[in-house]
């Protein structure tokens, strides 16, 4: 059975608009990029913007010594993560979804993104979904993927907010 996890990254003093703008941008995505760089290989694959929505392909790099105990007795090799992001057009509110792909790895990662509006700025919502299909491991390595994703979450807002501050109009 699946482990599921919501994160809120809260953007006080900006609007839904601005945050969906920044998703569009290909500077906010090679900020968020090169902040991620300092812990591990990222690379942005792709992005493709338009009236029609979102769709961002990055890669992370993940060392296989760098990896928790546990993880490194499933992993044979460097984690390769790729996520894909998918966004709809923009409206008061918008939506996406995420996948993350990790090949060789023994189980799936992803979830939905939500954007909406607050009395004093917007926050983007993600509840994630893990599931691990090793017996005994499962639930542990499930848990311990989610507790990462939200380090990881919580480090992309934080590039993004200082993004907003420093770009939003």
């Amino acid at each position: 059975m699946p482990r599921r996890l919501d994160y809120s990254a809260r953007y006080p003093l900006h609007t839904t608009k601005e945050v969906y703008a920044a998703l569009m941008n290909r500077d906010h995505w090679d900020a968020r990029i090169e902040e991620m760089r300092k812990h591990s290989p990222n690379d942005l694959v792709s992005l493709e913007a338009g009236d029609h929505g979102i769709t961002v392909e990055t890669r992370h790099v993940l060392p296989k010594d760098s990896l928790p105990d546990l993880a490194q007795t499933v992993m044979r090799k460097d984690m390769v993560i790729t996520r894909r992001e998918t966004w709809g057009p923009f409206g008061p509110e918008a939506t996406g979804e995420y996948v993350a792909e990790i090949p060789g790895g023994p189980g799936t990662l992803g979830g939905t993104m939500r954007l909406f509006p607050t009395e004093t700025g917007c926050t983007l919502r993600t509840s994630s979904q893990a599931e691990v299909f090793i017996p005994f491991f499962g639930r542990k390595l499930e848990q311990l993927m989610l507790v990462n994703l939200i380090d990881l979450f919580r480090a992309e807002a934080e590039v993004t907010q200082l993004w907003l501050d420093q770009n939003a109009a």
